[in-house]
Parts: structure tokens; C-alpha cells; sequence
């Protein structure tokens, strides 16, 4: 998850989501993951203390700087690379389920009062962004790292 100052996602050539201040949240869905995961990493993105207050330190959330999230799937966060060259990626779930628990994620969100755009489950898209301070953050529902 990245911090932005704006973001958008295209498909086609054709704008289909986008967003001001707020999260760019790439969101992989590995083949063990649940409902619980989903709504796990919802309540992080929605709770995380990461935009700068009044004096410029991380002390802010999501929701207490008004801003949304833009929720791109993205299986490749799977992604193995430790063998050879070409990456493996047996761990990401298979299609069906991911778009279920990115559709959880999204809800999620959505159900506790974050404005959220979307890309395509599934779609080649092309995510343009303006990363704000960079910050940059890493969510693992099964708290691997």
C-alpha cells in the first residue's frame, strides 16, 4: 500500500478509477487466505496512522485526512523468484477465489465508510500514481515478515 497524493488506474486507454489523497493498495490474495484475511487487511488500510499531521509526523489516518483508496488485484505480489528466472506462482490463489476475497476487501472498505475506485479483477491495466512522501507499506494478513 502506497501513500498518494493522486492516483488513477486505465484500461484500454480509458480512465476507470481514480482517486486524489489517499492509498494505492496493489492487493494480492494468496491461495490460503479467507474472508477473516480480507477484512484483516481492510481494518489495517483503514486504521494505519501513516499521513503527517499538523507538525509533519505519521499521526493520521485514512479516514482522518478524508481520503480513499484505490484497490488494484494483482496476483503477481506472489510472485516467487528464488528459483531460476521466471517467477512461480503457485502461491497466489486461483482466480475465482481471489476475485471473491479482493470483492470482500473492496466491500470491506466500502462498509466501514472509505470511498474506494477499482480497477478490472483480472484486466491488463495500467496504474498511474503520484506517490506522496514515498511511503510505502506492506500488509500481510498471516504476519509472515
Amino acid at each position: 500500500m502506497t501513500r498518494v497524493s493522486e492516483a488513477h488506474v486505465e484500461i484500454a486507454g480509458e480512465v476507470v478509477g481514480s482517486i486524489g489523497v489517499g492509498l494505492l493498495a496493489l492487493v494480492g490474495v494468496g491461495s490460503n487466505d479467507t474472508e477473516s484475511d480480507a477484512r484483516y487487511v481492510a481494518q489495517k488500510v483503514i486504521g494505519l496512522r501513516i499521513f503527517p499531521d499538523g507538525a509533519g509526523a505519521m499521526n493520521r489516518s485514512l479516514s482522518e485526512v478524508g481520503g480513499a483508496v484505490l484497490a488494484i488485484s494483482q496476483f503477481t505480489l506472489f510472485g516467487d523468484v528464488r528459483k531460476g528466472r521466471r517467477p512461480s506462482f503457485s502461491a497466489a490463489g486461483e482466480p475465482g477465489m481471489g476475485r471473491q476475497l479482493y470483492d470482500h476487501f473492496v466491500e470491506e472498505l466500502r462498509r466501514n465508510g472509505t470511498t474506494v475506485a477499482t480497477g478490472q479483477f483480472g484486466a491488463m491495466m495500467e496504474v498511474v500514481s503520484s506517490n506522496a512522501g514515498p511511503v510505502t507499506i506492506l500488509i500481510d494478513s498471516q504476519r509472515t515478515f
